[in-house]
């Protein structure tokens, strides 16, 4: 009888363990969602945070979401009734190529779509700020990703004064309407704001001078943009409060440590497309009961013209 009594009260504990722990996922998910425009205090969000969980609890989760993910992209792709557009913004070495490598390991290349937004060209500059940007989006049935992105434009371009104020003030709604358009012609869009600390930044930049393999990243740009840390902290803060919206929202998400980066990112993503999910398999389960008696049809008109 004690040894019962022992035991259910270790599943009590473990249950409870595991209700408090899925409690505190879902706060920093719900802290970490921006989907209406407002004023944003990013020292309100610690880009150390880990939402309670080790490294090793984080790398099972992951592997189980990656494996969703691939099902869901499979889905779209087949299904071809929505595009997704994932954003990815951050300061340097916050982590966008890693969150591509690492969180879409498992999807279908030949469905998705990356896409890196560098310095504009010359024809590119002949054209409005969005016109990369569209030419771009994701199709029906594709995983779009961006790397670094049309935020660019409200980004770089304000801290370095590239154009007069009152030009990248009026982007923002600009942007609001382009990504209004996108998401009422069927695109889902996910963006992220990969929140990094100084000082994370700063290790990582060293650790990559020490890092022989790795010197084709160094850029001594990257340390000149770190001069202005400030800057760009107050241009990510207006951009994630004027360009956060229901059917676009924003997701800041903790990046200094790189696993749990990846475990909220792909978790986000996950959540985000499950409604969708339903829908495109009901519809493919019909597509294959309409072509299975399309297919019947033929061999029955045919077995008759022998």
């Amino acid at each position: 009888m004690g040894a019962v009594n022992r035991r259910d009260i270790r599943q009590a504990l473990a249950a409870r363990i595991l209700e408090e722990h899925h409690r505190q996922e879902v706060s920093v998910e719900k802290k970490a969602l921006i989907d209406s425009p407002r004023a944003v205090a990013l020292d309100a969000f610690d880009p150390a945070d880990t939402g309670g969980m080790d490294k090793d609890q984080a790398a099972d989760k992951v592997g189980k979401l990656e494996r969703r993910l691939a099902h869901q992209q499979e889905l779209l792709y087949a299904a071809a009734q929505n595009a997704v557009m994932v954003v990815l913004q951050g300061m340097d070495t916050s982590g966008k190529d890693g969150t591509i490598k690492h969180v879409m390991a498992s999807v279908n290349p030949v469905g998705v779509q990356v896409s890196n937004f560098k310095q504009p060209t010359a024809e590119e500059l002949a054209h409005d700020f969005l016109w990369r940007v569209h030419r771009r989006a994701p199709a029906l049935g594709v995983l779009g990703i961006f790397n670094r992105s049309h935020y660019e434009d409200v980004l770089v371009v304000r801290v370095h004064k590239l154009v007069p104020q009152e030009v990248w003030k009026q982007r923002y709604e600009q942007i609001n309407a382009f990504e209004r358009t996108l998401a009422q012609n069927g695109t889902i869009v996910l963006k992220f704001f990969l929140h990094i600390s100084k000082v994370e930044q700063e290790r990582r930049l060293l650790e990559r001078e020490r890092d022989l393999e790795k010197s084709w990243k160094l850029a001594v740009a990257d340390w000149q943009e770190r001069g202005y840390w400030d800057e760009y902290q107050k241009a990510y803060t207006d951009a994630l409060g004027r360009c956060a919206t229901k059917e676009a929202p924003w997701y800041v998400v903790p990046a200094d440590k790189k696993w749990y980066r990846d475990l909220f990112i792909a978790q986000a993503i996950v959540e985000r497309l499950e409604p969708h999910e339903r829908r495109w398999e009901r519809d493919l389960k019909e597509r294959g009961k309409r072509e299975r008696a399309a297919i019947e049809e033929y061999r029955r008109q045919h077995s008759a013209q022998k």
